[in-house]
């Protein structure tokens, strides 16, 4: 008579059990979004704000933007930035290109994330436009321009961390994104000057 209720208990055990997993599960697919979404906005962890307008004034403190790039595991592309490092004033608008190229046989997707050193730059970098979250397909042997449209904040001026900053890194990484072939190329694009709104051009 006591074995029904310890297999009652075991039963339930184990049901509660599963149901807690996939609550996790839930919460840790839920939360992707969500950190990347405050990350974003406050610049934690490294991460760059994005910002709709420049700001309206420049000065003449500069600091240097160096630019990185790289490619996880299982991505047959090369990806490097245009040029290596830049100086810029606070307050002034930039715009450079990353080059991604796929050496391989075959189609592929890529997906990049972002991050700045050190990371108290991240609540002062600012980008107007960015091809970081964005799906870019390549088919095999294309090459793709990717332009990122910054500016770092005058308010690093007077900060008392910011003001310590001197050298910013940008870096990238491109993942390959499971299950996604990229088409056939598209016709290629015209170049569109810097300070006007850039749009990824295949080359």
């Amino acid at each position: 008579m006591s074995e029904r209720p310890a297999n009652t208990r075991n039963t339930r055990t184990v049901i509660a059990t599963a149901g807690l997993a996939l609550t996790m599960l839930g919460l840790a697919f839920a939360s992707v979004p969500l950190y990347r979404l405050f990350c974003q906005v406050t610049g934690y962890g490294g991460t760059t704000m994005r910002a709709d307008k420049a700001p309206d004034h420049v000065i003449d403190r500069e600091v240097t933007v160096r630019f990185d790039a790289n490619v996880a595991p299982g991505l047959t592309w090369t990806f490097e930035p245009v040029i290596t490092s830049m100086k810029v004033r606070l307050g002034e608008t930039h715009v450079v290109e990353y080059r991604a190229t796929n050496t391989g046989d075959k189609a592929q997707t890529g997906n990049s994330t972002y991050n700045v050193v050190p990371d108290q730059a991240g609540s002062f970098f600012n980008k107007l436009q960015c091809f970081c979250f964005t799906d870019q397909p390549l088919a095999a042997g294309e090459t793709m321009l990717m332009p990122v449209q910054f500016f770092v904040d005058p308010a690093m001026a007077t900060d008392s961390d910011g003001k310590r900053i001197h050298t910013i890194t940008l870096s990238y990484t491109f993942y390959a994104v499971a299950g996604k072939k990229a088409e056939a190329p598209a016709e290629p694009k015209p170049a569109i000057e810097p300070k006007t709104g850039r749009q990824p051009k295949t080359l």
